[in-house]
């Protein structure tokens, strides 16, 4: 096994405390080298995730989410549930004030599919 490799197997998604929690700021973070596999055709999947967020009391450590997203690489998932678990995860983990999370798939066959969730519920215009 790589030492990359063997990183990601091990990796453990991290949540730092909030330099600034009386604060209200945005992070942003764009991954543009999501992969996955698709689950009927094991074709793989490229996206670009992008990450906002107002942190509360945690914020997430980069390296671990670095990681975290590819981890996703081996794993034959929807684009709906990948973004949705990313989602999640960031969600159960930080509890931030606001979170959004856009899965931006690259077309393949001729379709295009971007996946949003965000903390309010609400999808907003793509």
């Amino acid at each position: 096994m790589k030492y990359g490799e063997r990183e990601i197997e091990e990796r453990e998604l991290e949540a730092w405390d909030n330099p600034f929690p009386e604060r209200d700021y945005e992070v942003s973070i764009t991954f543009g080298e999501f992969t996955c596999l698709c689950p009927r055709s094991g074709y793989p999947d490229f996206a670009t995730i992008r990450i906002r967020y107002i942190p509360d009391i945690k914020i997430v450590e980069l390296k671990s989410l670095k990681l975290y997203l590819n981890s996703f690489r081996n794993e034959h998932i929807s684009h709906e549930e990948a973004t949705n678990r990313i989602y999640g995860q960031l969600q159960d983990m930080l509890n931030p004030r606001f979170l959004e999370v856009i899965g931006d798939f690259n077309p393949r066959g001729n379709v295009k599919t971007v996946i949003r969730v965000t903390s309010d519920g609400k999808a907003k215009n793509c």
